[in-house]
């Protein structure tokens, strides 16, 4: 996409948006991590798209049922919702690693196909997400990058551009350079 289009913040859920407890079946696990409800308002009053990218391997591994794994994502809108955050896409992938699927992070299926649908605009966009897979699928559809939670080894293929250890940092970040993001492409 050229620049037309709109920019989104790409959202990696567990580990970025709520509490990660491995392979979430309940959804009275779901928690938001502190911040985030105040951080994405912020970040659509900045024009942003706010959509979720997510591998659920628990799916395709049997650990968890498709019926178990909707509830977990109906609650996690619903405690967004909530907090006066309505999502503008989510998109899962349930397949397991060893399926090869397009759609698995650290492929980049799901941010394309949410650009195709959503009209987004990747080079002015942003993908948050708390693994490195994350953030090579980020740089492979040619958005911005934050790891969030910790920092990435020196042993890491790829690099973010931002590190962020809590949401106030990933709106800092995001804030800064909105205004020239909105108005050119990543170079």
């Amino acid at each position: 996409m050229g620049r037309a289009g709109r920019p989104a913040v790409f959202l990696d859920r567990d580990g970025t948006l709520i509490d990660d407890v491995g392979y979430p079946r309940d959804p009275d696990q779901v928690r938001l991590l502190p911040g985030v409800g105040t951080a994405l308002i912020q970040l659509q009053s900045l024009g942003f798209l706010l959509v979720i990218v997510s591998n659920q391997s628990g799916v395709g591994r049997g650990m968890i049922t498709p019926e178990e794994a909707r509830a977990v994502h109906e609650q996690v809108i619903s405690e967004l919702a909530a907090n006066g955050v309505q999502l503008d896409g989510a998109y899962y992938c349930p397949h397991s690693p060893d399926n090869n699927s397009p759609c698995r992070k650290p492929e980049p299926g799901m941010l394309r196909q949410a650009a195709e649908d959503l009209g987004i605009n990747l080079s002015r966009s942003f993908m948050i997400g708390d693994k490195l897979s994350d953030v090579e699928a980020g740089k492979q559809a040619g958005c911005w990058t934050i790891l969030f939670g910790h920092s990435p080894s020196s042993l890491a293929k790829v690099a973010p551009d931002y590190v962020a250890t809590d949401w106030d940092a990933v709106v800092a970040y995001i804030s800064a350079p909105a205004r020239e993001l909105a108005a050119g492409e990543r170079r």
